[in-house]
């Protein structure tokens, strides 16, 4: 069975790519709707997106007035969508056709919560850092244990993963919200981690699908490195003291998340 499937696309100052990416996702015959999550763009982006809105009725922006962050803003954009499949996109990503259905057969009879996270590739058509990890942790920071696997042969079809990447995934919407969604004390970088970890913690499946895949440009947004680099350094910390375990895990924290900030924010 099909189902219904919302496009939830968080944008801040994303510059021209945007319009890639919504125009994509509209086209894609597979996709019902198209969330836009506003959270700041110039005026003149701001006319074309609301152009397009007139004419695509399949398109709803939504404005909260500020930049909430994307953990927040994808849970603004998840709130009111159907019931049904729901489908994350970086704004300067674009989804290549059959994707949903390739989350929803890898989302099939999966324990919930379920989340499938797709192959991110660049225009070259490599694949890209980050879609699929190991988990988070001091060994895999320190360079002790490798942690993402692009390098790996790339596996023929749906195979249970850690982490995959926020960039491009899909969940049920009845399991995003069994999980409270994104947690928004991460504004920026590291929400993704966190929210495949939780999956996991509450006996559900994180899978990597390849078979789903998205055209992701990165590195668009006008947004000053060194406010996204403080926004990482804060999330890495809340999520280091959040999956702390026992004693070990607490003075490690003590001992080196000075220096992981210090470093991170150093861009």
């Amino acid at each position: 069975m099909t189902l219904p499937t919302t496009a939830i696309v968080v944008s801040y100052r994303t510059g021209w790519r945007l319009r890639d990416c919504l125009h994509a996702l509209i086209s894609d015959p597979e996709i019902d709707n198209v969330r836009l999550v506003d959270n700041g763009n110039p005026a003149k982006d701001e006319a074309w997106i609301d152009a397009l809105a007139a004419r695509q009725n399949t398109l709803t922006v939504i404005r909260p007035g500020r930049n909430l962050g994307f953990g927040a803003g994808c849970n603004l954009g998840a709130n009111a969508a159907p019931d049904g499949l729901l489908v994350f996109v970086n704004p300067d990503a674009m989804v290549r056709r059959g994707s949903v259905v390739a989350f929803q057969s890898a989302l099939l009879d999966k324990p919930s919560p379920a989340l499938a996270g797709g192959k991110i590739f660049d225009v070259d058509g490599r694949e890209q850092r980050g879609g699929r990890r190991r988990d988070l942790s001091w060994a895999t920071t320190l360079g002790l244990k490798k942690w993402t696997l692009e390098d790996t042969p790339s596996p023929n079809g749906p195979v249970p993963m850690p982490v995959v990447s926020g960039a491009f995934f899909a969940m049920k919407k009845s399991d995003f919200e069994t999980l409270g969604g994104f947690d928004e004390r991460y504004f920026l970088h590291v929400e993704d981690i966190d929210l495949c970890r939780r999956v996991r913690t509450a006996g559900g499946e994180v899978i990597y699908q390849p078979e789903a895949a998205a055209l992701h440009f990165g590195a668009t947004s006008d947004a000053p490195s060194k406010v996204v680099a403080g926004h990482k350094a804060d999330s890495l910390n809340v999520y280091f003291k959040t999956w702390a375990r026992g004693p070990i895990d607490h003075l490690l924290n003590l001992a080196l998340l000075p220096l992981l900030s210090w470093w991170v924010r150093r861009g």
